[in-house]
């Protein structure tokens, strides 16, 4: 590999993947660098979507240049709002970003811009749908179609792409029906998608978004007002829980011998199981009680999940007590 790969696989991507650099690095080698670099991509379209100190319109111009990777704007003005010095340097390097794009092979290539095209896509969906930065001026969707629709766009594709990709160079992978395993892994984004955004009201209704259909989102910047929507917070609870499942089962059709795949799947899903617990007994309105969970925790899942990660028994039974405390 190439310098220019080396460099970005490696700090760069270390300090603005934050938790889900482990994810990253756990995977096999022969997949870990086009989905690293995937990663990038969409990250820093991500920060330019959400640089509220330049203009909603300049934003969304960049984003549509970016789209289709044919053209690579001047950022500067976004990279110098960034408080983040990771973030800030991947935009001054977006450059070589997609200069190391073009040392893959074509068919790899095109598969990250295809998932690029969609992200970006899910990204000015989030400009145009919601005008404001602050709650001053906040929206609700009209549709839960419009939550299934955005969820997919933003990480539903993700396992569309993730599968391809896998397919393509695991041999042991092989003998996967690709559109049924493709379907299980779009689920599977949408759940990991679904718990973020059930987990961040709060955060996002107080820069001007809400993605629950209510006719009052002024509403829910009252804690006290969680009752007038449990039952629907619950309904999205569950579909995210029936989300994960669908991811489980993509997870226990991956092989044995595919160890590191197994546990790239797994951390996610049993760490999404470990959030919706807790969101069913707190408060998801209180800014001031944000649902995570504990960095320790989650060496726990990699601990425990590395031990069984070849014993389906194990694995399943595990699965199942998340599951039970996920839905009660």
């Amino acid at each position: 590999m190439v310098t220019t790969q080396t460099e970005l696989i490696g700090p760069l991507l270390r300090g603005v993947s934050r938790s889900f650099y482990l994810t990253l690095r756990v995977l096999p080698p022969a997949i870990r660098p086009q989905i690293s670099l995937a990663y990038l991509l969409a990250r820093a379209t991500d920060t330019i979507a959400d640089t509220k100190a330049v203009p909603r319109a300049k934003r969304t111009v960049a984003l549509q240049q970016l789209q289709n990777l044919s053209h690579v704007p001047d950022l500067g003005a976004i990279a110098e709002q960034q408080t983040s010095p990771a973030e800030k340097q991947l935009l001054e390097r977006l450059e070589d970003c997609v200069i190391a794009l073009g040392q893959f092979d074509e068919a790899d290539a095109r598969r990250i811009q295809e998932l690029l095209k969609i992200i970006v896509g899910g990204q000015i969906f989030d400009l145009q749908q919601f005008p404001g930065e602050t709650e001053k001026k906040l929206v609700a969707l009209s549709s839960d179609e419009e939550l299934d629709r955005y969820t997919y766009m933003v990480a539903g594709c993700v396992g569309e792409f993730w599968t391809k990709m896998c397919v393509a160079h695991l041999p042991a992978l092989r003998d996967w029906n690709v559109d049924e395993m493709c379907q299980l892994g779009v689920r599977f984004g949408k759940g990991l998608q679904l718990v973020n955004v059930l987990r961040d009201i709060p955060k996002d209704l107080r820069i001007g978004r809400c993605y629950l259909r209510v006719k009052d989102p002024r509403a829910l910047l009252d804690p006290e007002n969680f009752e007038a929507i449990r039952a629907l917070y619950a309904r999205w609870l569950d579909t995210a829980v029936d989300h994960l499942d669908a991811g489980w089962q993509y997870t226990m059709k991956i092989p044995r011998s595919e160890t590191r795949l197994r546990l790239a799947c797994i951390w996610p899903i049993w760490i999404g199981l470990m959030t919706v617990a807790r969101l069913r007994v707190e408060n998801p309105l209180d800014p001031e009680r944000r649902v995570k969970v504990l960095r320790g925790e989650v060496y726990g899942v990699m601990v425990r999940s590395f031990l069984t990660s070849r014993n389906d028994g194990a694995l399943n039974g595990r699965y199942k007590s998340l599951r039970a405390g996920a839905i009660r």
